[in-house]
This record gives C-alpha cells, sequence and structure tokens, in this order.
C-alpha cells in the first residue's frame, strides 16, 4: 500500500519542467473533480489521499503522460500538500530539524539546520505559487497580503513566526521568512550538552535569576537570544507572577504563574495597533513580579527600566547587539529616541541602576550558538557605565574562562537569594 502519510518521509523532488508542468495539471484536473464530486471540502488528509491517487491514476491513463521514473506516492504526497498544507513547504514545516525556513523567489529555498544554511532541492512553480501559499498561511489570522499591503508579520497557530514581504517591495519575487516554533523548550541540561555555556556559568546564571538580579541579554538575529531567555526563566520561582510581552508568542515560560501579552499590528485601515510601549505600561498595571520582555527595540525601554528599577526586580529582555558594551549604546540611544527629556548623565544613570548583568550570545560560524560574555554592570564612573566582565568563552581554547568575580554587592545580593 502506498504510504501518504507526512512524518518521517525525507521529500527528494525533482526540479525538471516537465515534472513542475505535470503537478500544475494534475492539481487543476484532481481539484475540478473533487469539487464537481462535492469532496474536498469535506475529508481529512488521509481519507482525502486515495482519493487524489485514484483521480491522478485516471488523468495519467487519459492524457498518456509519461511516468518512467516518477515516484507516485511521492507525487501524491505533493499534490496532497497543495491542497491542504503548505505546498512545497510543507515537508520542511514537518521537518523538527530545521529551525528557519528561507523563500527567496520561487527557485530559491533555504532552510537552517543545526545553525548552518543550506539550500534546498525544492521550488514553487512561480511568484503566483508563492503567493497562494503566503495567502493559506495568511488566511485563518484574518491578515491579508496585496500591493496595499505588502509587509506582513504574523505567527501561525503552530506558534512559527512568518514574514513575508512581496513586490513591489521585494524586486525578485515574494519572500518568505519562517522562524518555526519548537513544541518541546530546551532545557538547561540541553544547553550543556551543546557547549553553549560551562557548568559554573550555567551554576552563576540560575543563582543570579533566583536571586531577582534584572539581566539583558544581547546577540545578532539567530545567535539564541530567546532559546536562552526561555531557559533562564525556569528558574524563576513557581509563586512569582510573571508577565511577558512579545510581537509574536515564543516564550514558553513553565513556571506557574504566567500572563502572556502580544502585540498587534494595525489594520488594513491604518487602526488598532497595540504596540509594545502599550503593553509594559499595562502590565504594570498587572501586578506583576517580573515582567519579561521579548525584545527592546523602541520606546518600550524606557518604561522597563523604570519596572526594574521600581520593584520589578527580575526582569528580563533581549536586545539586537554585535556585543555587550554595543548593547549599552543601543539601549541609550532608544531612551533618547523615545522623547525622554533628560541629560545624557541622567540617562546613563537609569541603565546602570537598572540592570544587574548583561549576557552576550553569539553564533559561531560552524554553527554553534554560545554564551560568550556575561558582563555585571557596576554603576556609572566618569560619566560612563562601568561593567565588570565575568565569564568568557575563549576562541583559542574552545572552553569558558572565569575573567573576574562578582563585586561585593553582587555576591551579597545572590547569597541572600539563596537564603530565601
Amino acid at each position: 500500500m502506498t504510504d501518504f502519510g507526512r512524518p518521517g518521509r525525507r521529500l527528494e523532488l525533482a526540479t525538471d519542467e516537465s515534472l513542475a508542468a505535470l503537478k500544475v495539471r494534475l492539481h487543476h484536473f484532481i481539484v475540478e473533480r473533487l469539487e464537481e464530486d462535492g469532496l474536498m471540502f469535506e475529508m481529512e488528509r488521509s481519507e482525502l489521499a486515495p482519493m487524489v491517487h485514484k483521480y491522478m491514476q485516471a488523468y495519467l491513463l487519459e492524457q498518456r503522460e509519461p511516468v518512467a521514473g516518477i515516484d507516485t506516492g511521492h507525487l501524491v504526497r505533493d499534490l496532497l500538500d497543495e491542497m491542504v498544507g503548505f505546498g512545497p513547504l510543507q515537508p520542511l514545516l514537518d521537518d523538527a530539524e530545521i529551525d528557519d525556513i528561507l523563500i527567496n523567489g520561487a527557485h530559491r529555498i533555504f532552510v537552517e539546520r543545526g545553525g548552518r544554511l543550506e539550500q534546498v532541492p525544492l521550488r514553487f512553480f512561480n511568484d503566483q505559487h508563492i503567493l497562494r501559499v503566503i495567502r493559506r498561511m495568511l488566511a485563518p489570522l484574518g491578515r491579508r497580503i496585496d500591493e496595499a499591503n505588502p509587509i506582513v508579520d504574523a505567527r501561525l497557530a503552530d506558534g512559527s513566526r512568518i514574514n513575508a514581504i512581496i513586490p513591489p517591495l521585494a524586486v525578485d519575487g515574494p519572500c518568505l521568512s519562517i522562524r518555526k516554533f519548537k513544541r518541546d523548550a530546551l532545557k538547561a541540561e540541553d544547553l550543556l550538552n551543546g557547549g553553549a555555556l560551562s557548568p559554573a556559568m550555567l551554576s552563576f546564571l540560575s543563582r543570579a535569576v533566583g536571586s531577582r538580579c534584572n539581566l539583558l541579554i544581547s546577540g545578532a538575529t539567530g545567535a539564541g537570544k530567546t532559546t536562552l531567555l526561555n531557559v533562564l526563566s525556569q528558574f524563576i520561582g513557581n509563586r512569582e507572577r510573571v508577565v511577558t510581552i512579545e510581537d509574536a508568542a515564543e516564550l514558553q515560560l513553565r513556571n506557574g504563574h504566567v500572563v502572556r501579552l502580544e502585540t498587534r499590528p494595525p489594520n488594513s485601515e491604518g487602526r488598532g495597533e497595540v504596540t509594545p510601549r502599550e503593553l509594559v505600561k499595562n502590565a504594570l498595571r498587572m501586578r506583576p513580579d517580573r515582567i519579561v520582555l521579548g525584545e527592546s527595540r523602541g520606546a518600550e525601554v524606557l518604561d522597563m527600566l523604570q519596572a526594574m528599577n521600581t520593584g520589578h526586580q527580575g526582569s528580563m529582555s533581549t536586545v539586537h547587539a554585535n556585543s555587550a558594551r554595543d548593547a549599552l549604546v543601543r539601549v541609550e540611544m532608544m531612551v533618547t529616541l523615545s522623547g525622554f527629556s533628560a541629560t545624557e548623565l541622567l540617562i546613563k544613570q537609569i541603565i546602570a541602576t537598572a540592570l544587574d548583568l548583561i549576557v552576550q550570545v553569539s553564533r559561531l560560524p560552524d554553527g554553534r550558538r554560545l554564551i560568550t560574555h556575561i558582563l555585571e554592570v557596576e554603576g556609572i564612573a566618569d560619566g560612563v557605565i562601568r561593567t565588570r566582565e565575568l565569564y568568557a568563552f575563549a576562541p583559542e581554547r574552545g572552553d569558558f574562562m572565569l575573567v573576574d568575580q562578582p563585586s561585593k554587592r553582587l555576591l551579597a545580593r545572590l547569597d541572600e537569594g539563596a537564603a530565601r
């Protein structure tokens, strides 16, 4: 019996033009037959599969199409993907080893697997084919993409985050980026086993989170900021009320009292937007013990810093930056651009008193993601935010090292937290 199931199969699609054209003809023929019989919208994939196989065989026989060398089982699965799935993307979405899917036009599909990008032998028929798949993804979300709304950022039902941009803004055809949602979040042991940090660093960070230190996780795109935030959240006490704020809900906090908030983009009329800053302000009215901001990237950073300075200790956020020092510059810039009227020294003082630790994560050329630096924020001296490097990754040794001991102030706080 032919296997039409999804899990476990490794699909190798031929890129031959004749096969692509055959799929288009088969798709139109089978959809017409199913609609005539009133079956297409009444059957699940498993029930639809034998009907698709029957109609496909009928078409191939009727049209005398050459089928030598064609795997008809794979062909049926591809047709089912077009009808009830997301076309060429479906096997990639089903592959648990893939983290990101990147479509640069109809014939260039890339995936990130194990931290490395690679092109896969899949393709769309044309740009319209990509658009149909994007619109099928957006339809259940009540979102649309067209010339009037050529950019869409959204979250699928399974938690995966998608960004689509189409012509005229995308010059070479529709582009789609998918950051897949992992149902099973990584644990601290997974980071240790993967060499992302040392046992001493994990012990230190777990104590810091338990002692309600304010953390800023810094790194480039795809470096593993959200993954680390997820792992560190496991050390938050179960009796603490945590409010999370994200553009697309990705965090998977496991403690028992979590309120998840998600921003909302404007509708097609430009109304109804809910920004991260509005949600941070609202979160302060919800009696949180901690606030976890998925990403600081605008004016909301000021409200987050003020929350850290006014009793919401143990709050955490991430920021895009290439180094820990760059992260401080980015935060200072965002506060300045928020419209906050203050001297440069006062802004630095707010940042220095709010943040306790900066954790820098990086992705190495071989695809490994790891913590490269842990810095303590000590305060202001001579108009500069002073930091103390505690841990660092030594590339020449391929290992982590203790650079300096935490300050007496921080050690006292860690000891106090351990005693609670």
